[in-house]
């Protein structure tokens, strides 16, 4: 893992927006913000498995994908493969709700509905969205992935 020295935070925000704007899902691209930390681990398996999550996991607008990035972050950094290691487990489990509560805190929910305003309920079309001017300029998603890379820059800047 990188040195906290090592971590520029708003480095790390501009690129998570711009792997949004390149074309990457919320989910997809707090993950490659932060994919160089974990070099083990393949960039190309890092992206299909956080390739579900966009749109809230697969368009259903639930926990927002950029969060949802940060959670998959805490587990590559703490979680851990052996069944029933409940210290490691309780271990992750406090690193996420600690940076939902900040991600919560700055946005008011995790919810991805209800940070694009969609209150409707009904489940959209499994289609992305084309990524348009009007697209972007609707949507608060690359905000959203900025903040949560801030976060979890924040986070491994402040670990001793």
């Amino acid at each position: 893992m990188a040195k906290a020295t090592e971590i520029d935070i708003e480095a790390r925000a501009k690129a998570g927006r711009e792997n949004f704007l390149k074309g990457y899902n919320c989910a997809q691209s707090v993950i490659a913000t932060f994919a160089d930390i974990y070099p083990s681990d393949d960039i190309d398996t890092l992206l299909r498995l956080s390739a579900s999550f966009g749109g809230g996991m697969g368009r259903l607008r639930m926990t927002c994908g950029a969060a949802s990035g940060m959670f998959m972050l805490a587990g590559l950094e703490n979680g851990s493969a052996t069944p029933g290691n409940m210290e490691a487990r309780t271990r992750n489990y406090a690193l996420v709700q600690e940076l939902a509560a900040k991600f919560k805190e700055e946005n008011d929910s995790l919810i991805c509905a209800e940070l694009l305003g969609m209150r409707t309920g009904k489940i959209e079309p499994p289609r992305p969205s084309e990524r348009t001017t009007e697209y972007y300029r609707e949507r608060p998603c690359p905000r959203l992935v900025e903040c949560a890379c801030r976060i979890y820059a924040h986070h491994l800047a402040n670990k001793k």
